[in-house]
C-alpha cells in the first residue's frame, strides 16, 4: 500500500551545499525529520551541479519519512549567471543589469523546459524573456 502523505516543503538551496541551519533544518525539523539525512542526500545527488541554487519538493509521509525531487535553478538565477553578475535591476525600465542575446534567452528556456507547463519553445522563450524584463535585463532583436 503507498505511503501516506502528511505535506510538501518547497526549499530552495546551494546545490551541493545543503546544512542542517536555516532554511532546511526548521523546515523538515518541525515534521520530525531526519535532517542529516536530507542533507547528506541532497549533497550526493546534487554535487554537480554546484554554484547553482535549486528549487527542491520534499514529500513528507506520516511515517516520517520522506522522498525529494530537485528542478531547475529559477529563470532569474539562470539569467544572473548568462550574465555574469550578482543581481537584477533594482529599477526594471530605468535601468538595465545587461543584455541577454536570443541565444542566451533560446539556451536558458531550453534548460527550464522541463519545469514549465509548455513544450513549446516560443512560449518558454516568452516566459524568460518576462523574468528578464522584470529584473531590467534588456533583450537583443
Amino acid at each position: 500500500m503507498a505511503k501516506k502523505i502528511k505535506t510538501y516543503i518547497k526549499l530552495n538551496i546551494p546545490a551541493g551545499a545543503a546544512t542542517a541551519a536555516p532554511p532546511v533544518g526548521p523546515a523538515l525539523g518541525q515534521h520530525g525529520l531526519p535532517i542529516m539525512e536530507f542533507v547528506k542526500a541532497f549533497n550526493e545527488r546534487t554535487e554537480s551541479r554546484k554554484g547553482n541554487i535549486l528549487p527542491v519538493v520534499i514529500t513528507v509521509y506520516e511515517d516520517r519519512t520522506f522522498s525529494f525531487i530537485t528542478k531547475e535553478p529559477p529563470v532569474a538565477e539562470m539569467i544572473k549567471k548568462a550574465l555574469g553578475v550578482e543581481k537584477g535591476s533594482g529599477k526594471a525600465g530605468k535601468e538595465t543589469a545587461g543584455t541577454l542575446s536570443k541565444m542566451q534567452v533560446r539556451k536558458i528556456a531550453e534548460d527550464k523546459m522541463p519545469d514549465l507547463n509548455t513544450q513549446n519553445i516560443d512560449a518558454a522563450m516568452k516566459v524568460v524573456e518576462g523574468t528578464a524584463r522584470s529584473m531590467g535585463v534588456k533583450i537583443a532583436k
